[in-house]
């Protein structure tokens, strides 16, 4: 496919400056990649400027959700960009696609997005460790009809943020029994925004009593962990790396399967498996459970210090703990260029002249 770049995007580029404090996923780069599905084939992409997008009120999108989406990261060492695993998040946004009945965007057309992205806003991408250019492509589907059947018409855009780390410090997580993000044969192994629409009264009402995000438990069982609402969870248990086993209503994330992949080259004990939440509570407060954690793309690796139950409080007794600390520096020195990538997990981008 060739790739349309509009002369009007590259003189926003021109034009544009950082600003001090970036934070995550609030300052957006001028510029943007579409393309559009019609009569059963993909268009080729386009770079043009950042702006609204024009969607008719009767957009599949608006009212039954058709729509899913990536988080993935470049990152800049010196004069080189680099993207870290962008053909699993290909792959996975693929698998989201299929189960919400859309068209999945070809994984050559996914990497043009995204390597374009990271082409055009490389003198974006800030350069202090933990920071990152955020690039997020979406799909939608935009045929403007009320019938309760899949869209024909569809467009893919990527989208990307200068950002900060998305979780700064500890974390404390309120343990959701009552509600679930996801249900048994539903959508909770893919991305897609109906998941995330269902976690937010979860959020609204946990920061009501001090903590930071919902731990939630298995929609089949309620009492085995899944996730929290954007991140995959992990336990030190005597010195050994515990995390839920993928089970269909978990995301598979891609920041876990390295950690995971780490964890094993630095002689862990890796366990992937079903953690009871009453059996985790009580290894927490007898100090079996050492420290917990959690990651993800935006995320990295972020240290859970507290977990909250009710009335009840469980402190981890390290946050940040060791082995946290040691996988999220493995993690980064691979991302950041300090450290060889021998997974080969980093695609180098050639930089675009604006």
């Amino acid at each position: 496919m060739s790739i349309k770049i509009q002369p009007e995007a590259i003189a926003s580029l021109r034009g544009f400056e950082l600003p001090e404090r970036l934070g995550f996923g609030t300052v957006m780069a001028p510029v943007m990649f579409r393309a559009r599905f019609q009569d059963g084939r993909w268009s080729d992409g386009e770079l043009i400027p950042y702006g609204p997008l024009a969607l008719d009120p009767a957009a599949k999108v608006l009212h039954y959700a058709q729509t899913c989406f990536e988080g993935m990261k470049a990152y800049r060492n010196g004069s080189r960009v680099r993207l870290f695993r962008p053909e699993r998040n290909a792959a996975r946004m693929a698998h989201s696609a299929r189960r919400l009945c859309m068209p999945p965007v070809t994984e050559s057309l996914f990497l043009d997005g995204v390597r374009t992205m990271a082409a055009y806003c490389a003198n974006l991408i800030p350069a202090s460790s933990g920071e990152s250019l955020y690039i997020r492509p979406f799909l939608i589907g935009t045929q403007p009809d009320l019938s309760v059947t899949a869209s024909r018409a569809y467009e893919f855009y990527v989208i990307a943020s200068p950002s900060e780390a998305y979780h700064a410090g500890n974390m404390r997580l309120w343990i959701e029994r009552e509600d679930s993000r996801a249900a048994v044969g539903g959508t909770g192994d893919a991305k897609v925004g109906g998941n995330y629409a269902a976690s937010l009264l979860s959020v609204s009402r946990l920061k009501e009593r001090g903590y930071d995000q919902s731990l939630w438990l298995n929609p089949g069982n309620r009492h085995t962990v899944d996730e929290l609402s954007g991140m995959n969870f992990f336990a030190v248990m005597d010195g050994a790396l515990h995390t839920p086993a993928l089970n269909g209503s978990i995301l598979e994330g891609i920041t876990r399967d390295s950690i995971l992949t780490l964890a094993r080259e630095l002689g862990l004990e890796v366990h992937e498996r079903d953690i009871d939440i009453d059996d985790l509570l009580k290894l927490v407060e007898s100090g079996t459970c050492s420290e917990a954690f959690a990651c993800g793309t935006a995320a990295i690796v972020s240290p859970i210090s507290e977990l909250g139950d009710d009335e009840r409080r469980y402190r981890l007794k390290q946050a940040p703990g060791p082995v946290a600390e040691r996988l999220r520096a493995a993690l980064l020195d691979i991302q950041e260029g300090r450290a060889d990538d021998r997974f080969g997990w980093m695609q180098a981008v050639d930089v675009a002249e604006n």
